[in-house]
Order: C-alpha cells, then sequence, then structure tokens
C-alpha cells in the first residue's frame, strides 16, 4: 500500500547554487517585525514572527560561516557543502509540488542561509527535512563524486560575460589570494581538488547549532516552533570552540593597471580600493558616497553617460571594497581610468554639496526601500545583526536618510587619502595596449613582463579602512 504523500519522509534534493526568487511568501505587517526569541540547551538560537490563520509558512536557517573559510587552492568548498544538504530528486517535487513553495541553499563569503518556503499545515515535516539535510548529511563517495561533478560540469557549460569577468578580476586583484579574492562558487580547477575528507571537516567545523540561527514566520504559533524544533533540531551538535573570522592580510596592490584579452565590442573597465566591514559605523555613508562617485564620474566624461556605469561599496564581516565600474570603448579606456582616480581625489578635497547628497540618497534610499518592504527581508535583517554582530537590527533607509555631507567627505578621507588603487581592463589586448601606451602603466594577463620598479618597493598591509 502506497504511503500517503504528506507522510512521506524526504530525504533531500540537489538544488542548483542559485539564488531563488521566492514565488510563495508570507504577508508581514509592519507590527510584525519584532520576533519572539527562543534559544534551545545547545545554543540554536530561534526568531518566531507569528501570523495567525496564514497558511504560508517560511523558514530560513542562517549558519554565520561562509566561502571566507573555503581552503586555500579549494574555493567552492562551502559552496558545495551547500549543494550536498539536498542531494535528492525527491525534495524539490515535496517542496514545489506538494507545499507549492521553493527550497533554495544560498553561501556567500559570510554566510550559509538555506531557505524553505511551503504550507504552514507542513511545518513539522518541513523542520524534518532541514534535521536530515544538517544531522544526516550524506557523505558517500558516490555523493560527493556526483554533487561535486555536478557544479564543475554547470560552472564550465555556463557563459561568462566580459562583465562579469571584470567583476571576478577586479576582486582577486585587489585581495589576491585573501578569501574576498576568490569566487564564492568556486572554479572548475579548485572544485575538483575538493575531496569527502575536506567536505566533512568543514560540515563539523562550521554546521554547528550555536553558530546558526533559525528564523520561523508565518502561521505557526511560539510553542508549536519551538515544540517541534526543540524535538527535531535539539539533538545537533553543539561546537565546544567556533572558528573566529580572521586571516592574513592581502598582499599590496599592484599598481599597474591589468590587462585582460577578452574579444567584445567594448571594454570594461574596473577599480577598487579596500572598504568597510558590514558592521562599520559608516557603512551607510559609504552607501551613499558610492552613488556620489557614481554621478561625479559620469559627469566628467561624456561617453559615459550612456554607457553602464556603476560604482559600489561592498561590505562583509572584514572590511571589502570600494569598486568603480564602466563600459567603454577601447580609445577611451585611458581616460576613464584617469578620470575615476580624479573621482576619488576630489572626493576627499572638495566636499559633496548638499544638492550631490541628496541626490545620491533619494536614489539609494528609494532602492533600500524596495528591498526592505519585501516580506522575505524582515527576517533576512535580523539574520543579518547575527552574521555581522551588529549591535541592533538596523533600518537602513533611515540611516541612509541621516548621511550628512560631512559623512561623505569623512568616510571618503578613511578610504581614499592614501588610496591602494588595484585596475583592470577587459577588452581587446592589441587595442587597449596601445590606448593606455604612455599613459597608464600596464601589465598583460599571461604576459611575461620586467616588474617595474614600484612593484619592487615593499609596501605596507593593503588596506584604506580599519573596522570600528
Amino acid at each position: 500500500m502506497p504511503v500517503p504523500a504528506k507522510n512521506r519522509v524526504i530525504p533531500g534534493l540537489v538544488v542548483p547554487f542559485l539564488l531563488i526568487a521566492l514565488l510563495v511568501q508570507p504577508a508581514f505587517s509592519q507590527s510584525a517585525k519584532e520576533p519572539e526569541r527562543e534559544q534551545l540547551l545547545n545554543g540554536l538560537k530561534l526568531l518566531i514572527w507569528e501570523q495567525p490563520g496564514s497558511p504560508e509558512l517560511i523558514v530560513k536557517l542562517r549558519l554565520n560561516s561562509g566561502a571566507a573559510f573555503d581552503l586555500a587552492g579549494k574555493s567552492g568548498q562551502m559552496a558545495l557543502l551547500g549543494d550536498l544538504l539536498f542531494p535528492d530528486a525527491a525534495t524539490i517535487d515535496y517542496f514545489t509540488d506538494e507545499l507549492g513553495g521553493k527550497l533554495d541553499v544560498s553561501v556567500n563569503y559570510d554566510s550559509m542561509t538555506i531557505t524553505m518556503v511551503g504550507k504552514a499545515s507542513e511545518f513539522e515535516q518541513v523542520i524534518s527535512v532541514l534535521r536530515n539535510a544538517i544531522l544526516s548529511t550524506q557523505f558517500t563517495p558516490e555523493v560527493v563524486t556526483r554533487i561535486r561533478d555536478a557544479r564543475i560540469k554547470s560552472l564550465r557549460d555556463g557563459t561568462v560575460s566580459p562583465a562579469t569577468v571584470a567583476d571576478r578580476a577586479i576582486a582577486t586583484r585587489l585581495f589576491g589570494d585573501f578569501p574576498y579574492g576568490r569566487r564564492a562558487g568556486g572554479t572548475p580547477e579548485d572544485l575538483a581538488r575538493v575531496d569527502r575528507a575536506d567536505l566533512m571537516l568543514a560540515h563539523e567545523r562550521f554546521l554547528n547549532s550555536n553558530n546558526a540561527t533559525l528564523a520561523i514566520a508565518g502561521g505557526v504559533s511560539r510553542a508549536r516552533a519551538f515544540r517541534t524544533v526543540r524535538q527535531l533540531l535539539g539533538p545537533w551538535r553543539k561546537s565546544e570552540k567556533l572558528v573566529p573570522t580572521t586571516f592574513t592580510q592581502p598582499k599590496a596592490v599592484d599598481p599597474r593597471t591589468l590587462i585582460i584579452n577578452v574579444a567584445g565590442p567594448t571594454t570594461e573597465v574596473r577599480l577598487a580600493v579596500r572598504g568597510l566591514a558590514r558592521s562599520d559605523a559608516d557603512f551607510a555613508a559609504s552607501t551613499v558616497l558610492a552613488r556620489v562617485a557614481q554621478h561625479r564620474w559620469q559627469a566628467m566624461a561624456a561617453e559615459l553617460a550612456n554607457q553602464q556605469v556603476s560604482v559600489r561599496s561592498d561590505a562583509y564581516v572584514l572590511p571589502g571594497m570600494f569598486v568603480m565600474g564602466a563600459s567603454v570603448s577601447s580609445d577611451k579606456t585611458a581616460d576613464a581610468l584617469t578620470n575615476a582616480k580624479k573621482v576619488l581625489e576630489a572626493l576627499v578635497n572638495t566636499p559633496a554639496t548638499v544638492a550631490e547628497v541628496d541626490r545620491a540618497k533619494s536614489e539609494v534610499v528609494n532602492e533600500a526601500v524596495a528591498i526592505a518592504t519585501k516580506p522575505e527581508a524582515v527576517p533576512d535583517a535580523w539574520l543579518d545583526a547575527d552574521t555581522y554582530r551588529l549591535k541592533e537590527v538596523q533600518d537602513l533607509p533611515a540611516m541612509l536618510r541621516a548621511v550628512t555631507p560631512a559623512d561623505i567627505q569623512r568616510v571618503a578621507g578613511r578610504l581614499f587619502k592614501v588610496p591602494s588603487v588595484a585596475s583592470i581592463v577587459v577588452g581587446e589586448a592589441d587595442s587597449l595596449k596601445a590606448a593606455l601606451q604612455g599613459r597608464v602603466q600596464f601589465e598583460v594577463l599571461g604576459e611575461v613582463t620586467a616588474p617595474t620598479p614600484s612593484s619592487k618597493t615593499p609596501a605596507k598591509p593593503a588596506g584604506n579602512a580599519n573596522p570600528r
């Protein structure tokens, strides 16, 4: 006699390592943003948002260790571990067909997040699936090989745009072997070196109850949620010692512009300096500063007015990077690089006007509000507070609105006063060499060149800003 679908035990599933847009989400009211808090004896923190009568459910488990902990030469190790949590195809059928929901595992440098969207009536089964993934992860040689090969194939079969090449290259140029210079999702070459023992060690070190927070939102009462989680996740092992996020600082930045030969109609330009940590008090100001820098860069060159231009401040547990990027024609590459550096200098020496700051704030606040009003943003904000060790859950739109011109100049001074600027250009190498010759010092990826005097000079450790 077949077992009813709702009573089946689902062992897990391969979930492509992509952030999947959630199609079914609970409706949060503004008054429901403050969660009920609980904590199990094993250290697992619970955040519970009750929505009485709601049929919907969202469960998010945040593990506060991510790809920054990948072993050297084995980028993608934590991403592969995330893939292994759900290695069987039955689970996706359960969540999509029977629950009408979604399941996603996402890994960034700082964390691993499991998102499960379904029905409140199936809450116990959802937590049971989560328990199986965490406490009974499959590490058989056959499963590890299958999942690793699938990730490698996905990376090799995927198309990579010149813009993506540039974004990856500038991080490596700025950080080198430092974790933020590696790809969080891994490379085919690095993933091939990740073995079963590496994954088992990562699981033992990082997937521990006292290194995690579980957010539960929807039509589930606090009592039911606590009872179920205590029963099913109470046996989850607690770590005696959490691994701190400390790494050897990256080497000094090579001042030369790196040319990467990629065919295409335009050239991708990127410049970057070390940035701020997510917990830094100036995080919001750096976000507004990035938009002010973008506007000034575009205003300096007519050819950038109708091109793809972006300036962003990427912040992580440790200081990230402030990166400028644009698509230009090869003959305008030297101008784009020169003007970008002028913008950084001017931001230190020429205070941003009230009009500049108001325009920038208006844009970034609107973007932040659009994100903050999404239902999943409520638990995400609380989970971020744990991951980034924030003193309180931050209202980012309010923080952005409070930024002043004085804040902009202060942060510019922290980042750009004595900058170590990394720069790369991606395009036709022959055209770029001709365009940069005599104007910008450069090297070409793959070509052996004699070291420049400046590259021989010992430099202080990279870093333009210290986390507070």
